[in-house]
């Protein structure tokens, strides 16, 4: 069984193909890769499409080089996100963490709900960029449908 893996980070994105061989994983490095944000007007976005061509490119590489593939996982650099709508569509381009989108939006946020309360549901590090100040960025410039969704 071949499993697909890959690594989105802030600079750069890898692919590792791995396996079981005699009780132990096995990995190998099969494609490597830029990831660069684009500025765009005032704002810094990742290259959602340029991401998207390297995935298919080490899947590629991994069918090539290793056969069927049984399963593939990404790990990303977890606090940015894309946004879909009900038929799957990407509705913009993510916003970059180093965006300044979120400038003054986690003082908002804690003034609002509490450090306390962020830490008991998230258990993350408080950071001005996490999801939830992003989250908090779009809906005050009314870029984020906010239906049915209710404070925590």
């Amino acid at each position: 069984m071949t499993i697909l893996a890959f690594d989105l980070g802030a600079g750069s994105g890898r692919a590792f193909s791995g396996h079981v061989d005699g009780g132990l994983i096995k990995a190998k490095e099969i494609h490597r890769f830029p990831n660069q944000p684009v500025q765009a007007g005032q704002h810094l976005y990742w290259d959602i499409l340029r991401l998207f061509h390297e995935i298919k490119q080490g899947i590629l590489k991994a069918k090539n080089d290793c056969g069927r593939i049984s399963c593939i996982g990404i790990d990303s650099w977890a606090v940015d996100f894309g946004l879909l709508d009900r038929n799957g569509e990407l509705l913009g381009n993510p916003y970059h963490y180093r965006d300044p989108h979120t400038d003054g939006m986690m003082e908002e946020v804690l003034s609002d709900l509490g450090k306390e309360k962020i830490f008991s549901h998230t258990g993350i590090q408080l950071l001005p960029f996490n999801t939830i100040y992003q989250l908090y960025a779009l809906k005050k410039a009314n870029r984020l449908f906010w239906n049915g969704l209710r404070r925590c």
